[in-house]
């Protein structure tokens, strides 16, 4: 594997969401590798959290346009799970493919063209920093962003049969405020307003909006309220998920969570809703079918795909109109955990497979459409 050493570099800085000088750290480190290719850069500075990172090329008027995107951070607080190491067929560490390993296949994919003596235009690199936390502060800039492309590709970890993604799921994370009044649960229990008992009525409710045949999902993931047990409860709060395929699931899901949150199914309780949708749908199109048979076109190689659960900022572009692929990056498995990894022939891979499309865009000015 000729580009271990880099790779090793960029897991050894850690780059927990949280610790914005080693986020920072790594963007300047594929900052230095992408001007050597020609790329300025724009940073958009964050007091909190890393700067977010865009490079970019001549764009030529009449031309499409491409961007590839990645994320800078990982899950990992400083002196947790740090150390690279690597055997004969994996590599392991912190973003080894979510993804430190997929930003440096797309860098290596255009180090490799620059090396052909190609040009590189139409074709920008976007790094944000909070992609693993929702990416709450980046997805307004990424929104800013997205009318400026035709073509987005994603570096996060490939499928375990080397797929793309052509579909992942919207998500919404909410919070029920809850209030009650308090009494003594002995001397003047009828005078009390339970809040906790509103709250288990409102916890059914809303798990009642679960459709698995079209994949709708709510999950209230935790529970909290009251005093004591000689209390009635004055408070209580709820959070919960909603996850859905369909943008139709989607409307239907929040309206109803709308008339939950305003039914008072225990008299004289109130209650307040927050939190909203994070990243919406990314619905699997003809478009996304036919980007793909583009790509075999293009390689002359079948391109397995699949959809997932899970989130990622394809959902964000995907959302705004523009053509989407995920899972460029590398394959690999056990991340958000100490045990991530990647394989080391999927980076050789992956390589070869992005390589083969922007030099393709490059010279054609388009991919599909």
């Amino acid at each position: 594997m000729p580009y271990i050493n880099e790779l090793k570099q960029l897991i050894n800085i850690n780059s927990y969401t949280k610790n914005k000088a080693g986020v920072d750290k790594v963007g300047k480190l594929f900052g230095s590798w992408l001007e050597n290719l020609g790329f300025e850069e724009k940073v958009y500075e964050r007091e909190l959290i890393g700067n977010h990172r865009l490079y970019t090329t001549v764009h030529e008027k009449d031309s499409k346009h491409l961007l590839l995107l990645g994320h800078l951070d990982t899950v990992f607080p400083p002196d947790t799970f740090h150390q690279f190491k690597e055997d004969d067929e994996w590599v392991y560490g912190p973003g080894v493919c979510d993804m430190k390993g997929g930003n440096l296949v797309a860098f290596k994919a255009l180090e490799a063209l620059n090396a052909e003596g190609i040009e590189l235009q139409n074709i920008d690199f976007l790094l944000v920093s909070d992609e693993e936390t929702g990416s709450d502060d980046s997805k307004l800039l990424s929104k800013e962003l997205a009318s400026a492309y035709d073509y987005c590709l994603v570096f996060e970890a490939a499928g375990k049969n080397m797929e793309v993604v052509i579909g992942r799921k919207g998500v919404g994370t909410f919070g029920i405020d809850i209030k009650g009044l308090a009494k003594h649960a002995g001397n003047h229990y009828a005078e009390g307003v339970d809040a906790n008992l509103e709250a288990a009525h409102k916890l059914q409710k809303l798990v009642a909006l679960t459709d698995l045949e079209k994949n709708t999902t709510v999950n209230v993931g935790k529970l909290s309220g009251g005093i004591g047990a000689n209390t009635i409860s004055p408070h209580a709060h709820l959070l919960f998920e909603l996850r859905y395929d369909e943008t139709e699931e989607k409307d239907r899901v929040l309206k109803e969570i709308d008339m939950i949150v305003k039914t008072s199914y225990v008299k004289g309780t109130r209650s307040t809703l927050s939190g909203g949708i994070q990243r919406d749908v990314m619905q699997t199109s003809q478009g996304h079918l036919d980007f793909v048979k583009a790509i075999e076109g293009i390689t002359g190689e079948p391109l397995k795909t699949e959809k997932r659960g899970g989130v990622s900022d394809a959902n964000i572009f995907s959302s705004c109109g523009v053509l989407t692929l995920d899972g460029f990056g590398p394959f690999g498995d056990g991340d958000h955990t100490e045990h991530e990894r990647a394989l080391k022939s999927s980076f050789i891979s992956r390589i070869e497979l992005t390589k083969k499309v922007l030099k393709y865009f490059i010279e054609h000015k388009k991919i599909v459409g």
